[in-house]
């Protein structure tokens, strides 16, 4: 995975920008990773923006399929700094290759699985239809009902807060939207890891921020795996020297296994849940941070008593009610912040 992140974070990729010499070379640079982990890797040309998306299959035992993504594109160059964009997205892109290598070598049962490397996540192509994984939607491999979830990875490098502080924070990797579709919950909290707490969060405690969003705009089931954003995110600081390597290979561990278990689940088609709020994972996942945080910062002994608080009013439909929905967008604003 090292490897593979510094040729993305290199000087001859120039920041990966869509289009250009940096973001072509990029390109090469994660089908020679593929052809390497034992798949045959394509491009999926997107005239937009001068770029295309590298994909691949795994086929499995029925015509379905779960998607796992990342993309390989960053900001490029500017005012004469190169923005190598280490934990956006060359990790993910490095842990989607080491997830792919375990399914190539050994495939899993049920589902087959599409591995995707989307160009022009990043402005000023983002939610336009020259995005990669739009474009993508636009234009599947595979019919796009066929595909029963799509998992997607961004900012996923990094460890959350300062080196003081455990691991139980430190090596949390966020998954939000399991409650889009039955059963995907379970199975989350039924998968791990050593070396990683994956929590789920309700897919609306932020904006539609990453390649997710075209198909959740399509009523596709998803899951988007992130740590949030870094004190780096989005400058020429985010280099490979901040990543959390080990962190990256559990993460890598518990996707593999997690796309295992989702291919073999033996329900039909999944459906998508539209609606409905899943406040109580999304807070069930803060107390489980901001429990061990509180003995060592008064900020989220504070954030802790209004975390229990706002589980005390979670409804039958694991809501919040509506007045109390804005104390709980604060409350996840700081614990993004003080973790950055």
């Amino acid at each position: 995975m090292k490897a593979l992140v510094e040729a993305l974070c290199s000087d001859e990729c120039a920041g990966r920008a869509p289009g250009t010499e940096g973001g072509r070379r990029a390109r090469r640079y994660v089908i020679e990773a593929l052809r390497d982990a034992g798949l045959d890797p394509f491009e999926q040309e997107v005239p937009g923006c001068r770029g295309a998306n590298v994909l691949a299959t795994i086929p499995g035992d029925v015509d379905r399929w779960v998607l796992v993504a990342a993309h390989y594109d960053h900001l490029g160059t500017q005012g004469g700094a190169i923005y190598r964009g280490a934990d956006d997205n060359a990790a993910a892109v490095a842990i989607l290759v080491e997830v792919a290598r375990g399914l190539a070598a050994d495939h899993a049962q049920g589902r087959g699985v599409i591995v995707a490397a989307f160009d022009a996540e990043e402005p000023p192509y983002f939610l336009t239809s020259s995005m990669g994984s739009e474009h993508f939607a636009r234009h599947p491999i595979v019919p796009l009902e066929s595909i029963d979830l799509m998992i997607c990875m961004d900012l996923v490098g990094h460890a959350l807060g300062g080196d003081h502080y455990p691991a139980a924070v430190r090596d949390t990797v966020f998954a939000l939207g399991p409650e889009r579709s039955p059963g995907t919950l379970r199975s989350l909290y039924d998968t791990t890891a050593d070396g990683v707490y994956v929590r789920p969060a309700d897919a609306e405690i932020i904006p539609p921020l990453s390649d997710y969003a075209a198909f959740w705009d399509r009523s596709r089931p998803f899951l988007l795996l992130t740590n949030g954003r870094s004190a780096v995110y989005h400058t020429p600081r985010d280099v490979p020297s901040g990543l959390a390597w080990d962190k990256m290979r559990a993460t890598a561990t518990w996707l593999e296994r997690f796309t295992r278990a989702t291919c073999a689940r033996e329900e039909g088609p999944f459906a998508f849940q539209k609606g409905g709020n899943d406040d109580l994972s999304t807070l069930e996942s803060l107390l489980a941070i901001l429990e061990p945080l509180a003995e060592l910062d008064p900020q989220a002994e504070m954030g802790l008593q209004v975390a229990r608080d706002l589980r005390s009013t979670v409804r039958r439909d694991r809501s919040v009610p509506s007045n109390r929905q804005a104390e709980l967008s604060i409350l996840i604003a700081g614990l993004e912040s003080g973790l950055a």
